[in-house]
């Protein structure tokens, strides 16, 4: 017997317990204030308020963890639906394949995961939702091997704006699929996922941390290291000026810092020595340079992988910016730490450069519209508005950096990499956002999930 569509409870108005639940996001500075907020634990659930939202003609906007609400256009007025959907991760170890609800986190997958040998392309935190960034790109420490995340998917189950349940795989319409990988949203409310797993059997991973006085031999030797890095590594180089705070160690608050972090993974036992050999490679020389203040890289399981990057746990407000890179020549490094290290004035907290190339720049035929990325590096700089730091120093500064690195941007960016909804994005040419808006008025013939769609995903605005 068919589940009957039933709204948990009346729809949520501001004031409420259950709209604060529902509305409540992981970047303090993109605040969501819809007309009414509903979260949904089940399909039904979801069903029901879609159609109470078609009723009484509200646009519908969606979210699960609420971590991209600044690269998404602000959330006023209409319904706002958060998916917490129940039934926990299903692992199908033969076939290496996932599925999950959503509202899942990626540190839920790896749990789950773990057991059988096996990991996800997942993002660089444990509470980091399963299902936004997957459909945004996803940029994974393990993505120069895997590639962008959302070339894992292979099935994608939603909501559509007349309440019906409808599933998109590669039997089941695979236009549907190919557009939700990557284009940018507003199709309807996604309610599961699944995706492809690979076997991890150990990782080396973490990070190390210098003074910023440093910051120049440091980036022109990791540069020089990952112009022919293995594919098994991906790893970031970040600047970091942290504030004195519960949780930050002493000696990564006492001024700025760089960091290099990332993972080198060991698809088998016989494949440790390797990966320990590799890290080393990248390590080695980078700890010659001066003694670290700090290093965690160590071998270990895959769950440690979530643990690298050391992001912040509890939600913060944060502005920021984001942007592709060509190369990463000398003259680019100098314009990069002239506006982010050392002397410059940056109110950033972190700027990363992430590494790119290996399997993120190739094609995936079982991709979807966004299925690569060509570009060296992908640089993301965000700092939140404490103390004497406002959000109009951030913003400004964020320009400041943008225009120093222009000469090699590429003028593309990834959905899941996206900082705020103000800044240029572009991650796909026109024809494909046109391809793309054919199966949206499909899909949403009355564009209820407009809203939801990415800036620069769609002609219609």
């Amino acid at each position: 017997m068919n589940q009957p569509d039933v709204l948990p409870t009346v729809l949520a108005a501001p004031g409420t317990a259950e709209y604060d639940e529902a509305t409540a996001v992981f970047n303090l500075a993109a605040p969501a204030r819809p007309e009414t907020a509903v979260t949904a634990r089940s399909v039904a659930e979801v069903r029901a308020a879609v159609r109470e939202a078609a009723a009484r003609d509200l646009p519908v906007r969606v979210h699960t963890t609420g971590h991209a609400s600044g690269a998404r256009q602000p959330v006023d007025g209409g319904l706002l639906i958060r998916t917490r959907l129940q039934g926990g991760v299903v692992v199908d170890a033969d076939r290496r394949i996932a599925r999950v609800p959503a509202g899942t986190t990626w540190g839920e997958v790896v749990a789950a995961a773990a057991p059988h040998g096996l990991t996800a392309p997942h993002g660089s935190a444990a509470h980091v939702g399963v299902v936004g960034y997957l459909l945004g790109g996803g940029v994974s420490f393990y993505g120069r091997h895997t590639g962008l995340a959302a070339n894992s998917v292979r099935a994608v189950e939603l909501v559509t704006a007349d309440g019906a349940s409808v599933r998109a795989d590669a039997e089941t319409d695979p236009e549907l699929l190919w557009a939700l990988r990557g284009g940018g949203g507003g199709f309807g409310v996604v309610t599961a996922v699944e995706f492809e797993l690979f076997p991890v059997a150990k990782v080396v991973t973490g990070g190390t941390y210098w003074s910023a006085a440093h910051a120049r031999p440091l980036l022109t030797a990791w540069r020089d290291w990952a112009a022919d890095a293995p594919r098994r590594a991906t790893t970031s180089l970040r600047v970091m000026n942290l504030p004195p705070v519960p949780g930050v160690p002493p000696a990564l608050a006492a001024g700025p810092v760089i960091c290099i972090d990332g993972a080198v993974f060991a698809a088998s036992p016989d494949d440790v020595a390797d990966a320990r050999r590799q890290a080393e490679d990248l390590l080695a020389p980078l700890r010659g340079i001066a003694e670290p203040l700090m290093d965690t890289w160590a071998l270990t399981d895959a769950a440690g992988v979530l643990d690298a990057h050391m992001d912040p746990a509890e939600p913060v407000p944060f502005i920021g910016d984001h942007l592709l890179l060509g190369e990463l020549g000398d003259d680019t490094a100098e314009a990069f730490l002239g506006v982010l290290g050392v002397g410059s004035g940056s109110p950033l907290a972190v700027a990363t450069l992430r590494q790119l190339g290996g399997a993120f720049a190739d094609a995936d035929p079982r991709g979807g519209v966004l299925n690569q990325v060509d570009a060296a590096y992908a640089y993301m700089g965000s700092g939140p508005p404490f103390g004497p730091v406002t959000p109009e120093d951030l913003t400004a500064h964020c320009a400041t950096v943008r225009a120093a690195l222009d000469p090699w941007n590429t003028g593309r960016t990834v959905p899941s990499l996206v900082e705020g909804a103000d800044r240029p994005q572009r991650h796909l040419d026109a024809e494909a956002v046109a391809a793309v808006d054919r199966v949206r008025a499909r899909i949403d013939p009355h564009r209820r999930f407009a809203g939801d769609i990415a800036p620069g995903a769609s002609t219609a605005g």
